[in-house]
């Protein structure tokens, strides 16, 4: 019996697709194609490497009822059909790609012994490496993006006996007073911060690229992220770093049956949007109004996704909520400290209810994007 919609991946974006067409269209029948049984709050996965918090919720608690749940991996989209790694074959009138991003692994010598706060089981690794550690060894965080500040700033909180260096720019790319704010939060939770750029791990040290080596017993990659080579290998097309591409519809560019979502999309002509939770609900809700379209024979209407804020935690009492124009460029006005630190729980929090909302029927409205360059955009005086 063939299933109207299989859908790729349980993360942000997988949930918030199937939701949202089993709420919206409940004659619709939808086969969720899940890694594990447990939704993970990838954005908190941080505070499971450092020990301080949990990041999973079992699936049946943030997914509609109505969809049915295949634990597994696929390994091939055909043109009607979904294999699994189990041998099992799922057709489908329209497949949901969602399968989400992993961390990027470096291509330098030493990078297998590299952990990461990307994914759920190497976190977990994380958290029992940092408690085999003792005390005074040293904790290097690769990474000078939000990924790599806050896994520095939870691990020193929670770890004061171990000595935390933070490789990277801090938050580079934000505004000055929040790039300040973010390095004096780091210094205070002992995390010293050196510049440069990792060219090797070795027993007991990264070495850096001006020749220099710093103590360290464990090593966190924040340094990006990749994704499955699930399109690839489906001969569906993809960007160089092999995410699938879709049209502005979020349909794939060639035309097949396949509707991409989340981390591992590149939508054309929509550069702005970055890997986020952020993105991967509006990118989700869309997706599945495409889908509808396609399984009824009528047009997609394009997407239109903006970006509010960039938030930011600096360990369980501090954080950075900074706002952003809807190309993600960040605006001046931010809350930092105590009030970030609300902010940003509060943002998480209520990620995890919107799911939960869209399952019970509720709409999830989300900011539009970046006016077209084309558009002349109105300047308030």
């Amino acid at each position: 019996m063939t299933t109207d919609v299989v859908v790729l991946g349980a993360g942000y974006a997988g949930v918030m697709a199937a939701n949202r067409l089993l709420a919206t269209h409940p004659g619709v029948s939808v086969t969720v194609v899940a890694p594990r049984p447990v939704f993970v709050e990838r954005v908190r996965l941080h505070q499971v490497a450092a020990g301080s918090g949990a990041a999973t919720h079992d699936l049946a608690d943030v997914l509609h009822p109505a969809a049915a749940v295949h634990v597994g991996t696929a390994v091939h989209i055909g043109a009607d059909r979904v294999l699994l790694a189990d041998g099992t074959t799922l057709p489908f009138r329209v497949a949901i790609y969602a399968v989400g991003s992993g961390a990027a692994v470096p291509a330098i010598p030493g990078a297998d012994r590299l952990h990461s706060t990307a994914e759920l089981e190497r976190a977990l690794d994380t958290a029992a490496a940092l408690g085999e550690l003792g005390d005074g060894a040293g904790v290097v965080v690769v990474g000078g993006g939000l990924t790599g500040v806050e896994s520095a700033a939870e691990i020193a909180e929670a770890h004061p006996r171990l000595s935390v260096t933070l490789v990277g720019d801090p938050v580079a790319h934000l505004p000055g007073s929040t790039r300040r704010f973010v390095a004096a939060r780091l210094r205070r939770l002992g995390v010293r911060i050196r510049p440069g750029r990792v060219v090797a791990v070795e027993d007991g040290a990264v070495l850096l690229a001006d020749g220099d080596a710093v103590p360290a017993e464990l090593v966190v990659w924040a340094g990006g992220f990749t994704v499955p080579d699930l399109a690839r290998r489906s001969a569906l097309p993809v960007d160089e770093t092999g995410r699938l591409r879709v049209d502005a519809t979020l349909r794939s560019a060639d035309g097949a049956n396949v509707v991409g979502v989340g981390d591992a999309v590149t939508v054309a002509g929509q550069d702005h949007i970055r890997m986020s939770c952020q993105a991967a609900l509006p990118l989700g809700a869309h997706g599945a109004d495409t889908t509808w379209a396609l399984l009824t024979g009528t047009d997609p209407r394009p997407l239109s996704l903006g970006f509010a804020a960039q938030c930011i935690s600096l360990g369980r009492s501090s954080g950075v909520v900074q706002r952003t124009r809807p190309d993600d460029t960040p605006r001046s006005l931010a809350l930092r400290g105590t009030l970030g630190s609300f902010g940003k729980e509060a943002v998480v929090r209520g990620t995890v209810w919107m799911l939960r909302r869209q399952a019970r029927g509720h709409s999830y409205p989300f900011p539009a994007g970046p006016a077209p360059a084309s558009e002349p955009i109105a300047v308030r005086r």
